[in-house]
């Protein structure tokens, strides 16, 4: 908690020299996690005068709670406060999914119910672009031709990972890439030790990213039972980009699940069944014709829904129509 106030402190203070202290900014827009961020945005904005946004990435303290990093009632007490008040202040509150919406709707008064909207995050499509399989990333892990599967992002309790360690053990002749770090990661690797089909590499500089995702045949997205609706992993839009089909084992009716019904770049099977996600990837590479068409498809999803210059009109819309 500590260090979450002492970064806004410094980052409220950034903000009011950003652009020349003299100049009025068209807004602030303040992002969260941290949650501490909210009313730091929001004071910020009053000090400059001009319109505070608030950026949801995760709906905080309900995903900590979920994955159990947050017990302490009277903790989560405090965040429910400052979460509420935080929206309440704010001009306008920003998430990335209807799910969210609906999530954070429901913690404020009727009077500041419009004020919600939905914005999704926007991938650098010319970044990150459709590339050959066969990359300079594979040699480095000793990686050859074959299929591989991939989760690519923070390695974390609350990604239901060791599915993956399952369905390497059902698919020996299919290649295995854990590629991230996080709090689970060593205790995931332990677990791992023994299966042959399985590397584990770190976070790779930016400029690699679309290298590193083209790597992967199939890609995942995992995320535990009940944090469909408080998280969206923005790593599906990256994925999409680099035109690569996904297996999702997400909550039912989340985003997630939406965007792959609408792009057709991939499935979606519920969380924390690791047979019936193990079968998924089975099929997924017993067709991966199939699977690469869908993968083109998601990218073509993605120049016309995801773009930079769609989400940016998106914002500079929404800040004319709240003003000052």
């Amino acid at each position: 908690a500590i260090g979450f106030a002492g970064f806004s402190a410094i980052a409220g203070v950034c903000t009011l020299f950003a652009g020349g202290i003299h100049r009025r900014p068209a807004a602030i827009i303040s992002m969260s996690p941290p949650l501490t961020l909210g009313l730091t945005g929001w004071l910020a904005a009053r000090l400059r005068f001009t319109t505070a946004i608030f950026n949801i990435q995760d709906v905080f303290p309900d995903a900590a709670i979920e994955t159990g990093a947050i017990t302490n009632t009277r903790i989560i007490a405090a965040a429910r406060w400052l979460e509420r008040v935080s929206y309440q202040r704010s001009d306008a509150v920003v998430v990335l999914s209807d799910d969210l919406r609906d999530n954070v709707v429901a913690k404020v008064s009727p009077r500041h119910v419009n004020k919600v909207k939905v914005i999704p995050n926007f991938v650098d499509a010319d970044r990150i672009v459709p590339m050959d399989r066969m990359t300079a990333y594979r040699s480095e892990l000793n990686i050859g031709e074959e299929l591989v599967v991939m989760y690519a992002g923070n390695v974390g309790y609350s990604q239901s990972l060791t599915m993956l360690l399952y369905a390497a053990k059902q698919m020996p002749h299919i290649t295995f890439v854990i590629n991230g770090d996080g709090a689970a990661r060593t205790e995931l690797e332990s677990q791992a030790a023994g299966l042959s089909n399985i590397r584990f590499a770190g976070y790779q500089p930016r400029d690699r990213v679309g290298e590193v995702l083209a790597s992967g045949d199939v890609h995942v997205v995992p995320l535990r039972t009940g944090l469909g609706a408080v998280s969206v992993p923005s790593k599906t839009y990256s994925i999409l980009a680099a035109a690569r089909p996904v297996v999702a084992a997400i909550d039912a009716g989340t985003e997630v699940t939406r965007i792959l019904e609408q792009s057709g770049a991939g499935v979606s099977v519920a969380p924390d069944n690791e047979e019936v996600f193990t079968s998924a990837l089975q099929s997924m590479v017993a067709n991966i014709e199939t699977a690469r068409e869908q993968g083109r498809k998601g990218r073509e999803w993605v120049e016309t829904h995801v773009s930079p210059a769609a989400v940016a009109h998106s914002y500079l819309a929404l800040i004319a129509d709240i003003g000052v």
